[in-house]
């Protein structure tokens, strides 16, 4: 079957990968009759992109009336099992295959194997049998001519446990590629994820559309704007791809798209990420998509900016304060980080309806903002509160603390380092003083302050740094947030105060 092109190798699987002495290690586990595992093949007559090869070997085309057995489970093993036997089809010349011999001098224990991959150069010819000569009747009688009459005996009991042998298998026929994607990841999922990309690369390919190649080039579009990491992220890419063009960003969704419909339309998909990008890079400052409290807002996004062609979409005032609106109280109530998909269903069908002027309720969920959000939550550069409370703080145009000049937002949100953000009330006071009972890292305590900066104006009391601020510090305090009772030294008073000012301003971004 593979050497009549049958059984391929199809373009979602990684390629062959074993070194030749594991393949060796299977040949002796199928002779001592150990447990190898079963193959997963799925049977249909869809002309997917798949490998001619197999590992070294060069396969023919399969016959048009022929079904297809792609490789659904044991790739290693088929390439190994048909490498080793086969005979008449030439290797690559740049392949590392060694051919795979029985050594009639090993000894017979359950542990150590009977069998060795060897270079040419190292075959003994009286010890070494080359098992490419098993099936073959002629070649077989061929190699044992001449052999004492015991080990002709000996190599006739190995061939019989190999005639003998019986492989496991399953076949999945279904045309239902769902159904495909589920297996395909069921059976994987102790070994190598399921890797979505390259499924949906298989169903969407032709000789002039390689969806892989598609996201790739879109990343290097989106470089120079700091978005770069949106074409490394593959599940992003495939949810907007999925919401765009079926209006639902599930994988099962995503697996129903059809092939020729994603080539002809995907033209929408990256306008669409563009659009997204540029808006949350104009309104919301966003610098790279590490600045968002979660990759998956880019998603409902790209549906409302997706467009054809070279054209674009332009969005009214009321349909910007919207969108901002629902971008706050999305991140700050934590909306995808449970029910993503019920979530994302919703959001995408009414952003879809935003988008068409018709009554939407983008937005419309509970959501209330309270001091605590900034008296209970740790700054943490990684995780969704600080991503919020970062890029919330951006929204005010914050001024340096000693230079008084503005921050370079481009900079310093794509450069995201803990070295751009640093405390009002320094460690080493609150450490002194013994107010902050270890809650120093307290986003109300958090503002833009560069190493430099903090370096400045050191561990000292606020009333002892305010000397070295800028003339122009309460316009600073005001882009910041904080309170004039920053200089009572009192920790208690200013958290309470700051956190209140940054809550108020919270709520007016989700109003």
């Amino acid at each position: 079957m593979v050497g009549r092109g049958q059984i391929r190798i199809p373009a979602f699987q990684r390629g062959f990968v074993w070194e030749p002495e594991r393949v060796a290690y299977l040949m002796d586990s199928i002779y001592k009759g150990y447990p190898f595992g079963s193959l997963m093949f799925w049977r249909t007559r869809e002309q997917l992109k798949f490998d001619k090869e197999i590992g070294p070997f060069v396969l023919p085309s399969p016959k048009e009336d022929y079904p297809v057995d792609y490789v659904l489970d044991g790739q290693q093993r088929v390439t190994s099992i048909f490498g080793v036997f086969q005979q008449g089809m030439k290797k690559k010349s740049d392949s590392d295959w060694l051919e795979v011999y029985y050594d009639l001098e090993a000894n017979f224990t359950p542990q150590d194997t009977r069998f060795v991959a060897l270079k040419s150069d190292e075959v003994v010819a009286d010890r070494h049998f080359p098992l490419n000569t098993l099936f073959d009747s002629a070649a077989y009688r061929s190699t044992t001519e001449g052999r004492r009459k015991d080990v002709i005996n000996k190599l006739d009991e190995m061939q019989e446990r190999f005639k003998e042998a019986r492989i496991p298998f399953q076949i999945s026929k279904t045309e239902d590629k769902a159904t495909v994607a589920i297996i395909f990841e069921r059976v994987n999922r102790q070994g190598v994820d399921l890797n979505t990309l390259q499924l949906l690369s298989a169903w969407t390919w032709s000789e002039d559309f390689q969806l892989q190649d598609q996201f790739e080039e879109l990343a290097e579009e989106l470089s120079p704007f700091g978005f770069e990491d949106v074409g490394g992220d593959t599940d992003l890419l495939l949810r907007c791809c999925s919401a765009v063009l079926s209006g639902d960003a599930s994988p099962n969704a995503l697996m129903q798209l059809n092939g020729t419909q994603v080539r002809q339309q995907f033209d929408r998909v990256t306008n669409g990420v563009r659009g997204a990008v540029d808006f949350l890079r104009k309104n919301l400052k966003a610098e790279s998509l590490n600045n968002l409290p979660f990759s998956t807002l880019l998603v409902p996004l790209a549906v409302f900016f997706a467009a054809s062609g070279n054209s674009e979409v332009s969005y009214t005032d009321s349909q910007k304060k919207r969108i901002t609106r629902w971008f706050w109280r999305s991140a700050f109530s934590k909306r995808y980080s449970s029910g993503v998909l019920r979530n994302l269903k919703t959001d995408i069908l009414q952003m879809n309806n935003l988008r068409e002027d018709t009554e939407s309720s983008l937005g419309e969920f509970p959501l209330n903002i309270e001091k605590d959000f900034f008296t209970h939550n740790k700054f943490g550069l990684g995780n969704v509160n600080s991503k919020t409370f970062i890029l919330m703080l951006a929204q005010k145009n914050p001024v340096s603390f000693v230079s008084g000049s503005k921050v370079d937002l481009a900079k310093t949100l794509k450069a995201a380092n803990r070295s751009e953000f640093h405390h009002i009330m320094p460690k080493d006071f609150l450490k002194k003083s013994q107010q902050a009972d270890h809650h120093d890292n307290i986003l109300a305590n958090i503002c833009f302050l560069s190493r430099t900066d903090n370096r400045r104006l050191g561990g000292r009391a606020p009333s002892l740094y305010k000397s070295d601020l800028a003339p122009n510090y309460r316009e600073m305090f005001e882009t910041a947030f904080i309170p004039d009772t920053i200089f009572t030294d009192s920790y208690s008073k200013f958290v309470v105060e700051r956190a209140a000012k940054l809550a108020e301003f919270a709520t007016s971004l989700c109003m």
